[in-house]
This record gives C-alpha cells, structure tokens and sequence, in this order.
C-alpha cells in the first residue's frame, strides 16, 4: 500500500475508543461513585463464581444474598475492582447502590456506543435467534459483534449485557424476556434498538397476562424502545400480525415481516431436508433470492431463519455470512442441542430440549422428532409452566402433536401433566387411536427409573423437553454421562 492510500485510510469513530473494557475513572462518571484506586477492567460480573482474571465485581443484594458476602472470593479468582455500598479492602468504587449503579454503567455504555443494535423477544425462540443474529453479525464484522449470553434476558441480565459491551463494538444483540406486561417496555429503552424483533407469540406466561392478545401487546412494548428511524421485524404468519404491526407503526418504524405470507417481505419460497439434516431454503427478500442450509432441523427453524435474515439486513449485516453462520450453527444445550448416547446394541439419539417448554415450542419440537428417523421414538415431556388455569387445557391437547409423530413411548412429569394422561388413557378409543405406552412420574429421577425400564435400544430417537423449573436437565445430563 502506498503513502497516500495510507493517509487516505477512512477514520471510524471507534478508532479512539479504549482499548480497556472500562476505567475506574470512566465508571465514576457513569456511577457518581468515588474511587479508591485508578484501575482498568476487561469484564463484568455478578456473580462470584464466574469471576475471571481483570473483572469488575458488582456486589448485587437479593432476596436471599448479598454480594457483599463474596467480594473476597472474587478477589481470589482474580478481579480487578468492586463496586460496594461500603468500604472494603481492595481497589473499589463506592456507590449508594450497586444495582443502580450497574444500570447507570449500563446507560453509559448504550451512549458511548457505535454499535447498530438489534433488541429480540418473542414467546418461543428468542434465545436461538439471538444467537444466530449474533453468529451472522459477528462472522461479517470478523469478531466485532457482542451479545447477551445464555438466557440473560431479564431486569439484571440485561444491564449486565449491556455493561459488557466493548466500546469498539459495530453490532450488539440483546435478547428481552418478560412474565408482566411492563417489563420489556423497561428493557428495551435501555437497549435502544435500531432493529427490534419478535420471534413469534404463543401462550407462554398466560397465566400472567390472560390471553394471547395481552401477550402480543406486552412484547409489542420491545418498539417503545427504537431509536428513531428503528426497523421492527415481526412474524408475517401470526394471527397477531396486524396488531404487532400497529404498535411498530405507532412508534414510527419501518415494518419488515417474514414468513410464508403473500405480503410477507421476507418471504419462504421453498425449503428441503437437507442432506445431513436441517433444511435448504431458498427466500425471497422482495430485490433478490437467496438460497441457504439452515442446520438445525425443524420447520420452527426455518421459520426463524427467515427472522434472522430480515434482523441482519435491517442491521447492515452481511448476507452471506449470516448464510453461512445458518449452515454451522447446531442446538444449542437445553434448546436442541443433539447428542448420541448409549443404548443397547449401540447408540441412540438425544434430542435436548429441556430448558423451556410452552405449548407452541412442544408442538414444534413433536413435529420435529415425528420427522427424525429413528426404530422408535420416546418423548419425556415435562410439564408446561405459567399457564395458570389455562394448563389442563393445553396439556391434554398436546395428545393431538404427539399422535402425528407416532411416538412409541412417553414418560411425563409433573402434576400438570395429569390432563394429557387422562387424555392418553382413553385415546384408544378416540378417533386419534393413539394408544402407545406411557408412564407419569412425579420427578426426573422417578423418570429416569422408568426409561432404565423400558430400556432404549440401538436407533432410538429421545426428546426432553419441559419447563426450566421441571429439572429435566438433570435426565439429560444422566442419559449424556450414560447412567440411564
């Protein structure tokens, strides 16, 4: 490269960002905190345990602990500072308090960004597509995207996404979450999207907010949010469409939907089971086609593919690289992660989805596993929580999805479950027919004994799937480590 190219290379404003994820001096301002040292720190964290080497420690009290207790152990494990309501030991800022002095660094860092944004939430797979938006953004900005990790989606994991973002960062995606109307409302004027997505709406949280309508309207708050100009992404397919559409509108954002409707802007033109599994999917984006795998399976994830192509275009994203990021990305654990596991005569399939569960993503998963090849199919299906008194309802209706994919055996647990074995009980005469074997366990581990019973076999297929709060991780973590 000559000279004048040289003097003629473009200056970004992230060119003089810091290198250091924070100063001490920086996180005063944010914080109106007062300092006893001047340090700089590489990460944020709450909890402890998770602490590593250059970390800010924030000492956050909750219901049952206080942060305070563990200052000193993340010390030991390496952090850099603390923020404290009280003085201690150990380079520190003191605060009023620390929770709002997380939402403050929060804040500071949302102002001080570059980064085009990109907020989701949804009813059922908004970790998913948060994760894939991410892998295509961070693929075409080679390394320069951040996200919340895990399920951080709530009134603390969010500020701490959010406090974690580098300053030289060009994408950030924030995954939202709620149980009340109100609360994403909160999140996203935090986050401040540029492109604000919604996954889907089902009757996850009924209990809460009665219906699927208020549903619609409480992940519709995610539009309160966008910074003007802001693009919303919403599922053309939903029966809340126009309603979702109206609250983006309301707001003054540019709509772009996806789906298989006629009007839908990105639009499903075909799709195939790919070779190796997942699907071939060719879409129309209104001015071109565009043709990827998709390798998670399920009809779900072309669905969602589709979310994640309107997400990364309205982001100024690569195209191509959010095609690519499609082809490599598998289950993630707890969301349909895949293993292959121990069984009489060789090895079977495990399908791990027990992380959440609500009726839409158990019927998208049952469809799933229906079209899973495999010598039988076995189902351990936990019960379906926040659906208040709208449970035995839904429960009892799962016998209709779990019919269709002539599944060989069922293991259910909880008290929940209770209607869909009522219902199980006397399909056999019903015009389903269906009449497989089933068990109904109180507790993962009394379905572990049920399964070592009925014993899998070489070719078996496997799904696990239930509400976080069911425990069904642990089944999963026992067939994996080869205890069944």
């Amino acid at each position: 490269m000559n000279i004048a190219a040289l003097i003629d290379w473009p200056i970004e404003a992230i060119d003089d960002a810091g290198l250091a994820l924070w100063t001490s001096e920086a996180i005063v301002r944010a914080t109106s905190g007062t300092a006893n040292a001047h340090f700089q720190v590489s990460g944020v964290e709450i909890d402890s345990r998770d602490v590593l080497p250059g970390d800010l420690f924030f000492a956050l009290k909750g219901e049952a602990m206080d942060g305070h207790s563990f200052v000193e152990t993340a010390f030991e494990r390496g952090a850099a500072a603390a923020i404290v309501d009280r003085p201690i030991r150990g380079p520190h800022i003191l605060v009023k308090d620390t929770f709002t002095a997380l939402q403050q660094l929060a804040k500071a860092a949302r102002t001080r960004s570059h980064a085009r944004i990109v907020g989701v939430t949804g009813s059922v797979g908004k970790t998913g597509v948060k994760e894939a938006i991410f892998a295509a953004l961070d693929r075409g900005s080679n390394g320069q995207a951040h996200r919340s990790v895990k399920s951080y989606n709530n009134h603390v994991g969010v500020p701490l996404s959010l406090a974690r973002m580098p300053e030289r960062a060009k994408f950030g995606v924030f995954e939202m979450g709620m149980n009340h109307a109100g609360e994403i409302a909160s999140l996203a004027t935090q986050v401040c999207p540029h492109v604000a997505v919604i996954t889907t709406i089902a009757p996850a949280h009924i209990e809460n907010l009665g219906s699927e309508e208020a549903i619609a309207d409480a992940k519709a708050e995610i539009f309160l949010g966008l910074e003007p100009g802001g693009t919303a992404v919403i599922p053309a397919d939903s029966p809340h469409y126009w309603r979702l559409r109206a609250a983006a509108e309301k707001q003054g954002a540019k709509v772009v939907s996806f789906g298989t409707a006629a009007h839908a802007n990105v639009r499903l033109l075909d799709a195939v089971q790919a070779p190796g599994g997942g699907s071939l999917v060719t879409a129309d984006l209104g001015d071109r086609r565009l043709c990827y795998t998709v390798a998670a399976p399920g009809d779900h994830w072309v669905a969602n593919s589709l979310g994640v192509i309107a997400a990364v275009r309205a982001a100024g994203g690569d195209l191509g690289a959010a095609g690519l990021a499609l082809a490599e990305m598998e289950g993630l654990k707890g969301r349909g992660a895949r293993h292959t596991i121990n069984a009489a005569g060789g090895t079977a399939l495990l399908i791990d989805e027990s992380y959440n569960a609500n009726p839409a993503s158990m019927r998208a998963t049952l469809a799933q596993l229906g079209a899973t090849k495999a010598t039988r199919r076995i189902a351990v299906l936990g019960a379906m929580k926040e659906l208040g008194d709208f449970a035995p309802k839904f429960h009892a209706a799962l016998i209709e999805p779990i019919a269709a994919a002539k599944v060989d055996y069922l293991v259910l647990i909880g008290d929940e479950m209770a209607a869909l074995a009522d219902e199980l009980g006397k399909s056999a005469g019903s015009d389903l027919g269906f009449a497989a074997p089933f068990a109904h366990c109180r507790t993962p581990a009394e379905a572990l004994e049920v399964l070592a019973q009925f014993g899998l076999e070489q070719g078996d297929a496997v799904l696990v799937k239930g509400s976080n709060s069911v425990g069904l991780g642990a089944v999963v973590a026992a067939l994996v480590e080869g205890k069944e």
